[in-house]
């Protein structure tokens, strides 16, 4: 899975942009605009899931790229 599908299966597991931006405080127009989760915001994603997305799939760049 590569980080832009891991952000579209965050999506989808929380029910949008909006439903993200409401559950990690910020607006989704900024949320919108992202082309990879950044880094400071990659752990609000992962607990948005509830684990179901990890940091490593969001963004192996910074949280390398084990599959735990």
């Amino acid at each position: 899975m590569t980080p832009e599908q891991a952000m579209l299966e965050a999506l989808r597991l929380v029910g949008g942009p909006a439903a993200l931006s409401r559950s990690i405080g910020i607006s989704s127009q900024a949320i919108s605009q992202w082309k990879l989760v950044p880094a400071v915001r990659v752990m609000a994603v992962v607990k948005a899931t509830k684990g179901k997305i990890k940091a490593s799939q969001l963004r192996p760049d910074v949280f390398g790229t084990k599959a735990a």
